[in-house]
């Protein structure tokens, strides 16, 4: 069977492996430009991150809704996300290593910092539709990985109403993330 666009999500779906070459012969520049911008200065990473990309896509297919979105935002959705969790991996990876086993340079330090810089930034962006009481929920609960309890005792909200500002968070960036995938931004 061909695979065309008209098709594709169907053949996806009954784990067509001709539909995965589609995707990455027709949608494989959306996915290394992202992992590009992101992990342009991680290049030892990059194939490893477009591999995930790819399975993710694969795995997940059935949580795509033609009704909600292009197929080439989710895509791109999915190889956002990757890169960022790539870029976190790393990090943690260099607040784990040893201290021993390090060469400790000015030149190290800088990549270190570049890349917190952009990962903050990547951040940022995303989260700058919310207004700053949920900023500061996001950035405690996925950025510095607190826990559910600690940030309501810090806080003094509810954890009910920190689910609750999380979901419609959520709901804003995936509605900007879509807006701003479909013009091209």
């Amino acid at each position: 069977m061909k695979i065309e666009e008209g098709n594709l999500i169907t053949q996806l779906r009954k784990k067509n492996e001709k539909a995965l070459d589609y995707v990455i012969d027709y949608y494989g520049w959306i996915i290394k430009s992202i992992v590009f911008k992101h992990l342009y200065n991680l290049k030892s990473v990059q194939d490893e991150c477009i591999n995930d990309i790819l399975l993710g896509i694969w795995n997940n297919i059935g949580s795509f809704d033609e009704n909600k979105s292009e197929f080439k935002n989710w895509v791109a959705g999915i190889a956002k996300f990757k890169s960022i969790d790539y870029k976190r991996k790393y990090l943690k990876g260099l607040a784990y290593e040893n201290i021993d086993d390090l060469d400790i340079s000015v030149e190290d330090t800088t990549y270190e910092a570049l890349i917190k810089n952009e990962l903050s930034d990547d951040i940022n962006e995303m989260l700058n539709c919310l207004n700053e009481k949920d900023k500061d929920l996001f950035y405690k609960l996925y950025v510095e990985e607190k826990e559910i309890n600690n940030v309501s005792e810090e806080t003094g909200l509810k954890r009910d109403v920190i689910y609750n500002r999380l979901s419609r968070g959520k709901k804003k960036i995936q509605k900007l993330f879509n807006f701003a995938e479909s013009r091209g931004l």
